[in-house]
C-alpha cells in the first residue's frame, strides 16, 4: 500500500519543523495585522470603513488591504506589510540597470549582500514616507486620533508603522531561511488568503439579499476554475533550448561531450511583474488619496484619485503597461542572454544549428517570443477583477479575490511551496506529493 504523502510530511523531522515554524510566523503576522496603532480609536475606525463600504466608496482601502489581509483598514502595526520593501527592490534593480558603477559593485564578491543591506536601508525611508501619508489619512477621519497634540501622534504612528514593516520583512526572511517557501511571497499569500472567509460570507449575503443573481455566481466560479487551469498550464510550460558540449581534455581527464538543455519558461519572471506593478501603483495612489481627503475643493485632485482607483480605466491601462514592462525588465535581469551565451562559449558548448557568434541573438529572439505572450497573459489575468466587477456587479473585495494578482500569487506561491516540500520528501526517501513525485512540465 502506498504511503500517504500528507502523513509523510509530518514524519520527516526537518520538514515538520519547517512547516510548524512557517505556521507560527504567519500566525504572528496575522496577530499584528489586528493590533491597532496606539492613539487610534478602533470603534471610530470600524464605523468609518463600514460606512465607506456601504456607500461603495471603499476602493482605495480595499486595494490597500489586498496585500495585507485587512491590516490597512485596521490601522494596524503591520498595515503596510512588505510592500515598502518590494517598492525599494524595484528602485534598486532599476538603479543597477541605470548606473554601471552600481552594477559592477553588485557583481563583485559580496555584492549581493551589499545590495540587500542598501535595500533594507532604503525600505526605512520608503516606510517613513508612506507612514506619514497614513497619519494624514487618519487625520481626515473625525474623532479617529486620540492623542493631542497632533505631532506626538504623527511621530508615534510613523515609528510604529515603520518598525512594523521592517519586522514583517524580517519575519519573511526567517521563513525563507528556516521555513517553507519564499518568505516575502508567503506574507503576501497569507494576507490574501485571510480575506477569503469574509469574501465568501459577503458574497453569500448578497446572493441571499438578491443583490447578485446566483447564476452569475456560477458563471464567475466556472471562470475562476478555468483561469486556475490556464495559470497552472502556463506555469508548467517551458521551451527547452538544446546545448551540446564538445569533448575537451584537461590534464589526463576528458570533460564534456554531453547534451543538455536550457529550460525557458513561458513566463520566466513568474508573479514578479504583477507584484512590482501593483506595488509601484500603490505609492501614488496612496499619496493622491491622502491629498484628496484633505483638499475636497481641489477638483483635479478628486478626478485624479478617481482615475487611479483599482477599478478605474487609467489604473488598469497603467497596470497592463507596467506588467509588460516589468516582465521584459525582470527577464533581462535574471536571464541575461549575453551572460548565458558567454557561459555556453566558455564551457565549450554550442546550440545545434546556431553559429557560436549568433548564440546571444538567438537566445534573445527566443526570450522575446516567450515573454510577450506570457506578459500579455499576466496582464489579462490582472484585469479580470475589473471585468467581473463591471459585468456582474460584484463588490470589489470579492472580485479582487476571484482573479488578477491574488490568483496568480496564490497559485505561484502554492506551486513553489509544493516544489520545496517535494524536494525535502525526496531527500528523505519519502513519496512525493504528486503521483509520480514531480510536477511534469510541457516542452514547447
Amino acid at each position: 500500500m502506498a504511503s500517504n504523502p500528507v502523513i509523510n510530511m509530518f514524519k520527516v523531522r526537518e520538514l515538520r519543523s519547517r512547516l510548524f515554524f512557517t505556521l507560527v510566523v504567519l500566525a504572528v503576522f496575522r496577530l499584528g495585522s489586528v493590533l491597532t496603532i496606539p492613539g487610534i480609536d478602533a470603534n471610530v475606525l470600524f464605523k468609518y470603513f463600514n460606512d465607506l463600504a456601504s456607500a461603495n466608496k471603499n476602493a482605495f482601502a480595499s486595494y490597500m488591504d489586498f496585500f495585507v489581509g485587512g491590516a490597512f483598514s485596521n490601522f494596524s502595526i503591520f498595515m503596510l506589510g512588505v510592500m515598502p520593501y518590494i517598492s525599494t527592490q524595484i528602485i534598486m534593480q532599476l538603479a543597477v540597470i541605470i548606473f554601471p558603477s552600481l552594477k559592477r559593485v553588485v557583481q563583485e564578491d559580496g555584492g549581493q549582500r551589499k545590495m540587500a543591506t542598501w535595500t533594507r536601508i532604503g525600505t526605512i525611508f520608503v516606510c517613513i514616507l508612506q507612514s506619514y501619508a497614513v497619519t494624514v489619512y487618519a487625520g481626515s477621519i473625525p474623532g479617529c486620533i486620540l492623542i493631542d497634540p497632533r505631532w506626538k501622534f504623527n511621530i508615534l504612528a510613523m515609528l510604529t508603522v515603520t518598525t512594523g514593516s521592517m519586522v514583517t520583512v524580517w519575519l519573511g526572511d526567517q521563513i525563507t531561511a528556516r521555513g517553507i517557501g519564499n518568505g516575502i511571497s508567503m506574507m503576501i499569500f497569507a494576507g490574501i488568503v485571510a480575506r477569503l472567509p469574509n469574501a465568501i460570507v459577503e458574497l453569500t449575503k448578497k446572493v441571499s439579499d438578491g443583490e447578485i443573481q446566483f447564476v452569475f455566481v456560477i458563471v464567475v466560479l466556472l471562470m475562476w476554475v478555468a483561469i486556475i487551469a490556464l495559470v497552472i498550464y502556463e506555469e508548467a510550460g517551458e521551451r527547452k533550448i538544446p546545448v551540446h558540449y564538445a569533448k575537451r581534455v584537461v590534464g589526463r581527464k576528458m570533460y564534456g561531450g554531453q547534451n543538455t538543455y536550457i529550460p525557458f519558461k513561458i513566463n520566466p519572471s513568474n508573479v514578479i511583474p504583477l507584484i512590482f506593478a501593483s506595488s509601484l501603483l500603490t505609492l501614488p495612489l496612496q499619496l493622491v488619496s491622502m491629498i484628496g481627503n484633505n483638499q475636497d475643493s481641489a477638483r483635479w485632485v478628486a478626478k485624479l484619485s478617481s482615475a487611479l482607483t483599482p477599478n478605474g480605466l487609467w489604473y488598469n491601462v497603467l497596470l497592463v503597461l507596467l506588467i509588460v514592462f516589468f516582465a521584459y525588465f525582470y527577464t533581462q535581469v535574471t536571464l541575461n542572454p549575453v551572460e548565458i551565451a558567454k557561459n555556453i562559449r566558455e564551457n565549450g558548448g554550442s546550440i545545434p544549428g546556431i553559429r557560436t557568434d549568433k548564440t546571444e541573438e538567438y537566445l534573445q529572439k527566443i526570450l522575446n517570443r516567450l515573454v510577450l505572450p506570457g506578459s500579455l497573459f499576466l496582464a489579462f489575468i490582472a484585469i479580470v477583477p475589473t471585468i467581473i466587477q463591471n459585468l456582474f456587479k460584484f463588490p470589489q473585495s470579492i472580485s479582487m479575490l476571484m482573479g488578477g494578482t491574488s490568483l496568480i500569487i496564490m497559485i505561484g506561491v502554492d506551486l513553489d511551496t509544493m516544489s520545496q516540500v517535494e524536494a525535502l520528501l525526496k531527500m528523505h526517501h519519502q513519496d512525493g506529493l504528486t503521483k509520480k513525485g514531480k510536477i511534469r512540465s510541457r516542452n514547447l
